[in-house]
Parts: C-alpha cells; structure tokens; sequence
C-alpha cells in the first residue's frame, strides 16, 4: 500500500486500495473536517440541499422548543460573546460608510473551524549520488500562507 498525505492533519497514512482519490485519514477529527468541507461546498452549490437543510433546522428548532434558552442558561459565557459578537456585526450592518460594509466573515457559521489544507505537488524518490544509501521517499506539499 502506498502511504499518503493527509490534507487535515499532514500525517502520512497507507491508502485504500477502494477509495483511489482518498485525501483524508481515518482519525475522527479528519473524517468530521472533510465531511464539514464537503457540506459547506454542497450548500454553496446546491440551492435543493440548501433549501432542504433550512427545513430541517426548523423542524428540528420546532421539535425543541426551549433548546437554545436552556443552552444560554446553561452557558452563559458563551451566551454573552455571542451578544458581543452580534453587536459588532448589527454595528457593522448598520454603517453608512461604504468603507465599512458588512463584513461577511463575521457572520455565525456551521464550521467556523477550518484547517488548512495542504496542497500536495507530488511524490518523490531522493536517490543519493554520492554516498551509498538508500533511496528516499518524499512528499512535498505547498504550505498555505498563514495570516494572524
């Protein structure tokens, strides 16, 4: 088996003979960050999944009437840096400067946690010239670009 490079975590892993164009390991947290990838394309793209997702949040909110006030009192730090958060967001909305439109990144996500994918350019055999030593094999990946 030919071992590959995750794009979530950068671990290498062996591949599986049936999922030829396998990008993720098999931890949990790679398989939950490539589903979350898949499903934020899936909304984007698709306006009949979009649409079906949106009537099962409400029938779901429906179904658990009290959820969310029961999760303030329960979290209420949580609670008040979303009212912080909403209020920079209604500020920002609110802003008659064009300079200072709403800014969509800060609205609430599905997902707000996204790692960075690695891009893999391919791999390689580094086969020494000069010294006797076995041949290499190296993966070589594009790092993104990190901003703080």
């Amino acid at each position: 088996m030919e071992q590959i490079l995750c794009v979530y975590c950068g671990d290498l892993f062996d591949s599986s003979p049936r999922h030829k164009n396998q990008v993720a390991c098999k931890k949990a947290e790679c398989q939950r960050a490539k589903k979350a990838d898949w499903q934020r394309h899936k909304m984007k793209t698709d306006p009949i999944y979009r649409d079906s997702q949106k009537i099962s949040q409400k029938e779901w909110a429906r179904a658990n009437p009290g959820y969310w006030k029961e999760y303030r009192k329960n979290n209420p730090e949580k609670a008040e840096r979303n009212r912080i958060l909403q209020a920079i967001r209604n500020r920002k909305a609110r802003s008659t400067d064009s300079d200072a439109k709403m800014d969509t990144s800060l609205i609430a996500k599905m997902d707000a946690s996204k790692i960075d994918n690695f891009q893999t350019l391919g791999q390689f055999w580094m086969v020494p010239v000069i010294a006797k030593m076995d041949a290499l094999k190296v993966n070589i990946v594009k790092i993104p670009i990190c901003y703080p």
